[in-house]
């Protein structure tokens, strides 16, 4: 008789024990740290500015108008975070998992929201929906003489909902795509319902995606200044912007965004503490295949609805509000003539930034994984910090470090790139990291025993793994940075412009029809590379599937 196998949990026991015994290695270890260190730059440029301050530092905390504003953002971010999470969960499995009309369009009709800049968003909701504006003319042969307000905390959270759900969305059906079926068929198997299978087996394997992806949206709404502006709601960027406005002292501004930094960093730990320590890959051998298509039943036209109410208030309305300026336009013979160089700057500037953005997550997310510790857990920490600041705060940084220290560097492209990856980051690396914790380890270690380094193990077997939610992130930061206003503004070399600037710059002088053509080709760019990488990345979870 055979020795018996060891049990899979003793295993993967002993691969965990061999891993934490070993350490990371100094080849992952040091890209990592530097990309940490960058990270870090407008940290260390708030510091520097904050240093004189002295007492007004806890002056300024016990003030009641910032803990009034330290109210706000909390509050805004909690909702948007929870409106997103009921709205992008059952978005990404109908699209993914079950036999929903047409869901290859909507999943990517759900996502397109992403490439509308806040400022575009909340800027149509109020021409759409404000006491003024087109609903209330279309409603006024009906008595109706005005519409509630839409200002403050209900005009911010629906705008920012309905702009930045797709940040989960992406990396929500990047996990269900990765995930192995096996799980849900067993389920079945038992005899449950579709539904008792989503609650009890797929649901508690998305917590990794459902947490990365509510991180991004929490401190994206905590950096968000344009849709907070035009909903007149308070918050601390709103507050952060009107001090840069108003002084040429940035010493309160630098108090402002620490506390803003402090309030991210809680939010960070939070998170952490609640993902602890949980495995979501399978420890035995199987083979990913294509996964069991749920049949919805009498579901279907309820959740054909639910996507076509999303699908209208988040992009259709947008667009039919651009589309409205456009025809006024056109009508009184404005020059509309299309800004084709900002368009291929865009594009140039945002896959620079993208590519080097998935490059830098692999080896921060491979650290945070498989070499989870006391050590490693702040460089991955470090990333998001960036992401819950202001990108003006980001962009002066950079501009007080690249006009002292970077010389010929500053203002050039390269810097601006830099910027956009620093700010962007977090995306590819919430993606990235959530794809890896489904990869069994395992795996790498069987590659190792077989003679290879594990520089080849990681190019060779964990980057071909992950690449759907390297996919994920990819497209997460090429269409965040397509959008960037703020640092793009102040970090462009000379006689470089993208669509977002050029928005701007029609917006701010009233010639709304020409910004509503480079708001429609900033749209239609980015859906392009948007249908391609969603259906790349289901192709690759196909492909693994039939191996």
């Amino acid at each position: 008789m055979g020795a018996i196998a060891p049990p899979r949990a003793t295993r993967a026991s002993r691969y965990k024990a061999r891993t934490r015994r070993r350490g990371a290695p100094a080849w992952l270890w040091a890209p990592a740290a530097v990309i940490a260190a960058t990270m870090l730059l407008p940290i260390a440029y708030l510091v520097v500015r904050a240093v004189g301050v002295g007492g007004q530092a806890t002056g300024e905390l016990a003030d009641p108008a910032t803990l009034r504003i330290l109210w706000n953002s909390a509050q805004l971010a909690v909702i948007v975070t929870g409106a997103s999470v009921v709205l992008a969960v059952p978005l990404g499995w109908l699209t993914v998992r079950t036999d929903l009309p047409g869901r290859a369009v909507w999943a990517v009709l759900c996502a397109m929201p992403l490439v509308i800049p806040s400022y575009v968003g909340a800027f149509a909701y109020v021409a759409a929906f404000g006491p003024r504006g087109l609903l209330q003319d279309l409603l006024s042969p009906l008595g109706v003489q005005r519409l509630p307000e839409i200002y403050g905390l209900p005009g911010a959270a629906l705008a920012l909902t309905m702009f930045t759900f797709p940040y989960l969305l992406l990396i929500i059906r990047g996990a269900l795509v990765g995930m192995d079926p096996s799980l849900e068929e067993a389920s079945r198997g038992l005899g449950h319902s579709p539904f008792q299978t989503f609650r009890r087996v797929t649901l508690p394997h998305l917590r990794p995606a459902i947490g990365a992806g509510g991180l991004l949206v929490t401190l994206y709404v905590l950096s968000d200044f344009g849709a907070v502006s035009l909903m007149r709601f308070r918050t601390f960027t709103f507050a952060i912007y009107l001090e840069y406005q108003a002084s040429f002292d940035r010493t309160r501004m630098a108090v402002l965004a620490l506390m803003l930094v402090a309030l991210a960093c809680v939010i960070l730990a939070t998170e952490a503490r609640a993902r602890g320590r949980i495995r979501y890959h399978r420890t035995g051998v199987g083979a990913r295949r294509q996964p069991p298509v749920v049949a919805l039943g009498r579901w279907r036209w309820p959740a054909f609805a639910l996507c076509a109410g999303v699908v209208l208030l988040a992009l259709a309305v947008p667009v039919a509000v651009i589309g409205y300026w456009l025809a006024r336009g056109v009508q009184s013979g404005q020059d509309l003539g299309l800004a084709f160089e900002a368009a291929r700057s865009s594009v140039w500037a945002s896959s620079l930034a993208a590519g080097l953005a998935a490059v830098a997550a692999l080896p921060v997310s491979v650290l945070s994984v498989r070499f989870r510790s006391w050590a490693t857990i702040p460089v991955e920490r470090a990333t998001y910090v960036g992401y819950a600041l202001p990108p003006i705060v980001i962009a002066l940084a950079f501009v007080f470090f690249g006009a002292r220290y970077l010389g010929p560097l500053y203002p050039t492209l390269g810097l601006l790139v830099v910027a956009y990856t620093l700010r962007f980051l977090p995306e590819a690396v919430g993606a990235t990291r959530t794809s890896l914790l489904q990869v069994p380890p395992t795996i790498e270690e069987a590659a190792r025993s077989l003679g290879r380094s594990g520089p080849q193990v990681l190019v060779s077997i964990t980057a071909p793994l992950v690449l759907p939610g390297v996919l994920a992130g990819t497209a997460l930061v090429f269409l965040t940075a397509m959008k960037d206003l703020p640092m793009t503004l102040l970090l462009s070399p000379p006689g470089f412009s993208t669509l977002a600037t050029q928005i701007w710059s029609a917006t701010d002088g009233a010639f709304y029809a020409k910004a509503a053509v480079h708001a429609l080709l900033l749209l239609l760019l980015s859906s392009v590379p948007l249908t391609f990488l969603l259906r790349r990345r289901e192709g690759v979870g196909m492909a693994g599937a039939s191996q």
